[in-house]
């Protein structure tokens, strides 16, 4: 049970959900943006985050959209999960969320909520890093596009009172071959230790990461050193590894050394899979 009491908010477009923050924010209520609210009522409940006002998007048709729509997919923010895993329009996006939690959860979870999330893990993002999506960001001073590369950088950068509406995917992206994997420690439905997900595209495999440090990401640096053909698949594997300079994550679920590990074994079965190595 959360132990304090907050005000709710439903608005019905971007221009009233926009205003109606501002709006709060000058009467010092704290108000947050969210779409399942799995996350806040959860760190709600363990006094993680307290807010006076919640702006639920869910009603915002521009963020309900799920559509092919001029040569992109457009992925609403407030669309759940289990819808997007279910309308299977870009499969990597389909299957990378289909292992996020459980069905229960998937229920609610969106994609903009697990995007702009807390928790360190929010896989959703991993696809749409990998396919140089588009941000449809909106705020007090209209609704701006702008590419995921500039956007996300260990968590997606929004100025104060700014939304995520909506992702843009070229459609050339949505059926290349790619993988998903994610390595647990125990359980179907634990915590994960690693998440890889990769595309390959043009004969050149994207990669993009969670679980080994406290954000998410994509590393270009990686995939130079995994696609030099030229070196052997242990090699590109280990050279691929000692360009990371990231945060150690170490807790209850693994060590970074465990993690390493894992990573390391991970990549390997996604070059096998991907170019068919033997």
């Amino acid at each position: 049970m959360i132990s304090y009491d907050f005000e709710y908010y439903l608005p019905s477009s971007i221009k009233e959900a926009v205003h109606v923050f501002e709006d709060l924010h000058k009467q010092g209520k704290d108000p947050i943006y969210f779409s399942g609210g799995t996350e806040i009522i959860t760190l709600g409940r363990l006094n993680m985050v307290k807010t006076g006002a919640v702006i639920d998007i869910k009603q915002i048709p521009e963020c309900q959209m799920f559509k092919l729509q001029h040569d992109s997919l457009i992925t609403g923010a407030a669309n759940t999960l289990t819808h997007i895993e279910e309308r299977n329009l870009f499969p990597l996006l389909s299957k990378t969320v289909s292992e996020i939690a459980d069905r229960t959860a998937r229920n609610k979870i969106t994609a903009g909520g697990n995007i702009c999330g807390q928790i360190f893990y929010r896989e959703s993002v991993l696809p749409f890093l990998l396919t140089d999506s588009q941000m449809v960001i909106a705020g007090r001073n209209g609704i701006k596009t702008v590419s995921i590369l500039e956007a996300f950088n260990q968590r997606l950068l929004l100025e104060h009172g700014e939304l995520l509406v909506q992702i843009k995917t070229d459609q050339s992206y949505l059926n290349q071959p790619f993988i998903s994997m994610k390595k647990r420690r125990q359980w179907d439905t634990g915590y994960p230790l690693i998440t890889v997900a990769a595309l390959k595209v043009h004969g050149m495999i994207r990669i993009a990461i969670s679980g080994l440090t406290s954000y998410p990401f994509r590393s270009t640096q990686m995939e130079q050193k995994l696609n030099n053909r030229g070196n052997s698949l242990n090699q590109r594997i280990n050279e691929a590894i000692h360009t990371l300079q990231v945060p150690h994550l170490d807790d209850s679920e693994g060590s970074f050394p465990y993690r390493l590990f894992v990573l390391k074994n991970t990549i390997r079965d996604v070059l096998h899979q991907l170019e068919g190595e033997e």
